[in-house]
C-alpha cells in the first residue's frame, strides 16, 4: 500500500511538473508573438513612423502586464464571480504562473490596436488606452467569457438563458475580436492620415515601406499561434488522461484554417484586380488563424478549411468596406484580420462542430449562445473604447499635429530616424543624387535622384 501511494504521488508530481512546463512553453510562444506583430506593423507603415510603432510595441507589453498584474487580473476575477484578487495578492507562487499565462492573452489584445491607429496617434494617448485596456477592457471581458460564473459562463446569463455556454477556446471573439473592433473604433474617432481620403471619399494607397518585414512577422506570428491554440489544450485532463484528441483536433484545425484563409484571400484578391496580392496573402493567413480560434477543439477538419476559408475570403471584402464605405483608415487592417474574422469564427462553431462535441446539444441554441457573446463583447468594447479616445480626442491628446504627421512620428514623438542614413535630404550618393526613400514629395528645388550629375547641372 505505501509504495503504491509512493506511485501514486511520483505520479502525480510528475504530470503536474508537465502541465507547468507544457503552460511555461506555450506563454513563451504566446510571447513571442510579440515579435510577429512588431515586424508586421512595422512594415506596413511608412519609414518615418516605424520607431514609433516598434516603441508601442514595446510599451504595450511593459506597461500593459504591469498594469494586468496590479489591476487587471483582480478586475478579471472579481467579473467572473471570484472577488477582487490583483495577482500581487497571490499566497502561491505557483498561482503566478497562470497570471503570466492570462497577462500574455490580454498583451495580445492591447497590441492589436496599435496597428489600427498607426501613424497619426499620440504615444501618451496610446499608452492612457493601453492602461485602461489592461486595467478594466480586456479583462472585463476575459471575466465575462471564461469563469463559470461570468456574465457569459455556464451558470451566467447566456448558460441560463439557452442552456449552452458561450464556447471560446482559445480567445477569436475574447481576444481578437476585441482588439480587432477596439482598433476599428480608435482609428474612426481619430480620423484618416493626411492624405488618405480625397474630398470625395476616393482612397488613396499610402504603401508600407518594407513588404519584407510584413511578411516575417506575419510567419513569427503564426509560429506563436500554435501556443495560442494548441498551448490552451492541457496535456492531461483534471482526471490525469491524456487528452491526445483534443491536442490532435487542435493541431490539426489551426495548421489547416491557416492555410485556407491564405488561399482565400489571395484567390479573393487575384478575382478583383488580376493580380495575387502578397500583403492580402499574408493577413489572409492570419485571418484564418484568427478564425479558427475560438472553435478548433470543436471544428471538424473540413470546418477548419471552410472557417478559414472563409475568414480569408472576407478578409479583402471587409478592407474594402472599410476604406471605400466608412472612409475609416485602419492602417494594418486590423478589423479584418482580428475582429471580423473573431466574430465570423465564433458564430461558425455549430455550422462546423464535431458530432462528438455537439452530443445533445441543438445547434440552434448553439448559434444564439455564441451571437449574445459576441454582441455584449463588441458593445462593451466599442463603447468603453469610443469614451477614452473620445475624451482623449475633446482633450487635444488623441492626435499628433499636421507638421508632426508630415514630418513622422520618429522624428516628433521619439527624436530619432529608422533610418538615419536615409533620412537626409541632402545625402550624397553614388550617381551623385539625393535620397528620397521615405515617400515624401520633392520641393521645388529638389532634384530627384535618378538623375545624372549632368542633367542636373543643365
Amino acid at each position: 500500500m505505501l509504495e503504491l501511494t509512493a506511485l501514486q504521488t511520483e505520479t502525480q508530481t510528475l504530470i503536474d511538473a508537465i502541465n507547468t512546463t507544457w503552460i511555461l512553453v506555450v506563454t513563451f510562444l504566446i510571447f513571442f508573438m510579440h515579435a510577429g506583430f512588431a515586424m508586421l506593423e512595422a512594415g506596413q507603415v511608412r519609414s518615418k513612423n516605424v520607431s514609433n510603432q516598434l516603441t508601442k510595441n514595446l510599451l504595450t507589453w511593459s506597461i500593459g502586464v504591469s498594469v494586468f498584474f496590479l489591476i487587471g487580473a483582480g478586475v478579471d476575477s472579481l467579473v467572473g464571480g471570484g472577488g477582487f484578487s490583483p495577482a500581487f495578492g497571490y499566497e502561491a507562487p505557483a498561482d503566478w504562473i497562470t497570471w503570466l499565462y492570462g497577462a500574455v492573452f490580454a498583451m495580445t489584445a492591447a497590441t492589436i490596436v496599435s496597428g489600427a491607429v498607426a501613424g497619426r496617434a499620440k504615444l501618451r494617448a496610446y499608452v492612457a488606452y493601453t492602461f485602461l485596456l489592461a486595467a478594466v477592457i480586456y479583462p472585463v471581458v476575459s471575466g465575462m467569457a471564461w469563469y463559470d460564473a461570468g456574465l457569459l459562463g455556464a451558470d451566467g446569463l447566456v448558460g441560463s438563458t439557452f442552456g449552452v455556454a458561450f464556447d471560446d477556446f482559445a480567445g477569436g471573439t475574447v481576444v481578437h475580436a476585441m482588439g480587432g473592433v477596439a482598433g476599428l473604433t480608435a482609428a474612426w474617432v481619430l480620423g484618416p492620415r493626411i492624405g488618405r481620403f480625397n474630398d470625395d471619399g476616393s482612397a488613396n494607397v499610402i504603401p508600407g515601406h518594407s513588404m519584407t518585414f510584413a511578411v516575417l512577422g506575419t510567419l513569427m506570428l503564426a509560429f506563436g499561434w500554435y501556443g495560442f491554440n494548441v498551448g490552451t489544450s492541457a496535456i492531461f485532463n483534471p482526471d490525469n488522461a491524456f487528452i491526445s484528441d483534443q491536442l490532435g483536433r487542435v493541431a490539426m484545425t489551426t495548421t489547416l484554417a491557416m492555410a485556407s484563409g491564405a488561399m482565400a484571400a489571395g484567390g479573393v484578391a487575384w478575382a478583383k484586380t488580376g493580380k495575387v496580392d502578397t500583403l492580402y496573402v499574408a493577413n489572409g493567413l492570419l485571418a484564418g488563424l484568427v478564425g479558427i480560434t475560438a472553435i478548433p477543439h470543436a471544428a471538424t477538419w473540413w470546418g477548419a478549411f471552410l472557417v478559414g476559408g472563409v475568414a480569408g475570403a472576407q478578409l479583402p471584402v471587409v478592407f474594402s468596406f472599410v476604406e471605400k464605405r466608412l472612409n475609416i483608415d485602419d492602417v494594418c487592417a486590423v478589423f479584418p484580420v482580428h475582429g471580423s474574422a473573431g466574430v465570423i469564427g465564433t458564430l461558425m462553431l455549430p455550422v462546423v462542430v464535431a458530432p462528438s462535441y455537439l452530443g445533445g446539444t441543438s445547434r440552434v441554441d448553439m448559434f444564439l449562445a455564441q451571437l449574445t457573446g459576441v454582441v455584449v463583447i463588441v458593445a462593451w468594447t466599442v463603447v468603453t473604447t469610443g469614451l477614452i479616445w473620445g475624451a482623449l480626442r475633446a482633450l487635444g491628446q488623441a492626435r499628433v499635429s499636421r507638421e508632426h504627421e508630415q514630418e513622422g512620428l520618429d522624428v516628433s514623438e521619439h527624436g530619432v530616424e529608422t533610418y538615419p542614413e536615409f533620412g537626409d535630404e541632402g545625402a550624397a550618393v553614388a550617381d551623385g543624387g539625393t535620397v528620397r526613400t521615405d515617400g515624401g514629395v520633392l520641393g521645388e528645388n529638389d532634384v530627384p535622384a535618378e538623375r545624372s550629375t549632368d542633367e542636373r547641372s543643365d
